[in-house]
């Protein structure tokens, strides 16, 4: 173990991995998605069981908008690949990777559909005005299993271009615009009306 990670570390650096203007920006809607969550969770004053189940869903969705943001710049996957790489060439098993990646990839879509189905069932009742930012959290999970594959057709899929779009934006921003925009909206519904 500690000899991947030294291999790992040798590999990988900690640097900004998309730094050029559209990287920039979907940090920026990352942060702000976070934002507007914390700001709807603080919103959210009431004590009653929908209450208290809405908070913890828009915190949920405050640290993962929050971590994404920071990983976007940190490239934190890519650490993981490395590791994952030198631990297969370490332990004689990198000529079957594509098989541990196929699991990996399998492991990590049934976590992110068992997060999903316990995000419903704590949202049960509550879908009706939070069905878009659920819908923005199911979009972020799939592009996040879509970047961990890492398989070279799908690098070459995302970074086509599409009317002036990069597929990759494409693929990555509405996911995070839902929440924010949810999450806003959740605010604003949520404020006592101030009367003069």
């Amino acid at each position: 173990m500690n000899r991947a990670l030294t291999c790992a570390l040798t590999d990988w650096s900690p640097k900004l991995g998309d730094n050029h203007f559209m990287g920039w920006v979907t940090v920026a809607v990352y942060v702000a998605a976070g934002l507007a969550a914390v700001f709807a969770a603080r919103a959210l004053t009431g004590t009653d069981s929908d209450m208290r189940r809405e908070r913890i869903f828009w915190r949920i969705a405050a640290v993962l908008m929050l971590f994404l943001a920071v990983n976007k710049q940190l490239d934190l996957q890519s650490f993981f690949t490395a590791f994952g790489r030198c631990h297969a060439k370490a332990n004689g098993w990198y000529e079957v990777r594509g098989q541990v990646q196929l699991w990996f990839i399998i492991g990590a879509g049934l976590f992110c559909l068992t997060v999903l189905a316990a995000l419903l069932l704590l949202l049960r009742g509550l879908l009706v005005r939070l069905w878009p930012a659920l819908l923005g959290l199911f979009f972020v999970s799939l592009f996040v299993l879509i970047r961990a594959t890492s398989f070279h057709h799908v690098d070459e899929l995302i970074g086509l271009w599409f009317g002036g779009f990069r597929m990759n934006w494409l693929l990555e921003l509405p996911g995070p615009i839902l929440v924010m925009l949810v999450a806003l909206r959740r605010s604003q519904a949520s404020r006592p009306l101030f009367r003069a």
